[in-house]
């Protein structure tokens, strides 16, 4: 039985991931990311299968204490003003639906930068210098987790468990946390959660990492659900077990698995053949969702009419 790596995690932490532990390689938990308070992919999945996604994901970018308006981009103010307020959004629907959150952050960097400063391309930021005793980046780095764990605390006063996902596809370096290589980005997630269980005691937090890498794993004492995102370059049906086999054999088998982003939905027939053990997959939001761009409305419907498949209100 698979345990929380917070010891003093709280109990509906807890039975949150003996959840997905009960659930990987027997059913998959659905889930959609949002990023907007409209939530418009949920109100598209309902109009196509009559259900909504067990998990929901929420985006906290316009939260990010260091983002320069004055030169940014068009794209970017209407990505942050989209965004404002979903922690309220959030809060207010695990309240009400009794469904599973995850977080996703595209952190603006905590010094320097211009327009979206999550990406490395538009920031000189220097995650190295984070591991530095005193430097400013470091000041800033701490800065930015404790702003952010403000922000968190209602929900573990409200009892809300989280599948908290930092420093997401570290295994790239799109964005400054992994500009560096995954080795980095490992060390500024184990910063965070000592920060975050030790001072700040957010113990309704269960940690995801995510990075399919060999070099860079955190370790078992620090995750307690290991995923991968995976965007296809053309849709094929799809179980995603190659994908599976090698994020368990460059982490770690001893942990539940997820996929953290996908493209397009996995194949719902072949996963009840295979039953490869996914807990739950989140598909990313907008046109990855809404529309048959990327994903078939039958294949949407047929996913959430599976009986392997996870919803609201199950």
């Amino acid at each position: 039985m698979q345990h929380t790596v917070n010891p003093h995690a709280t109990p509906a932490a807890k039975a949150l991931l003996h959840n997905l532990c009960e659930t990987a390689g027997h059913a998959i938990i659905t889930g959609q990311h949002t990023q907007t308070n409209p939530m418009e992919e949920i109100a598209y999945i309902r109009s196509v299968t009559g259900k909504e996604p067990l998990l929901r994901g929420f985006e906290l970018l316009s939260y990010s204490p260091n983002i320069c308006y004055t030169d940014a981009s068009e794209a970017c103010l209407t990505e942050i003003y989209e965004n404002r307020g979903t922690l309220e959004t959030a809060l207010r629907w695990a309240m009400q639906s009794k469904g599973i959150l995850t977080f996703t952050f595209h952190w603006f960097s905590p010094l320097g930068g211009h327009d979206k400063s999550f990406y490395s391309k538009n920031t000189d930021f220097d995650p190295t210098r984070i591991l530095l005793t005193d430097s400013a980046e470091r000041r800033a780095f701490y800065r930015d987790l404790d702003v952010i764990a403000a922000l968190l605390k209602p929900f573990l006063q409200n009892d809300i468990p989280i599948l908290w996902r930092p420093f997401h596809e570290a295994d790239g370096t799109w964005f400054w946390w992994g500009s560096r290589g995954p080795e980095i980005a490992c060390r500024l997630y184990q910063m965070m959660y000592d920060r975050f269980t030790d001072k700040h005691h957010l113990d309704n937090l269960l940690w995801v990492w995510n990075c399919p890498l060999r070099t860079g794993y955190p370790g078992d004492a620090y995750v307690d659900v290991i995923s991968t995102d995976i965007y296809l370059p053309a849709y094929e049906a799809t179980d995603y077990a190659d994908a599976y086999h090698a994020l368990i054999q460059n982490t770690t088998s001893r942990k539940v698995a997820a996929l953290g982003e996908v493209g397009y939905l996995p194949d719902i027939r072949l996963l009840a053949q295979s039953r490869v053990p996914w807990a739950y997959y989140m598909t990313w939001s907008k046109e990855f969702c809404i529309g048959e761009q990327y994903n078939r409305t039958a294949a949407l419907r047929d996913l959430y009419e599976s009986p392997y498949a996870r919803t609201l209100p199950d």
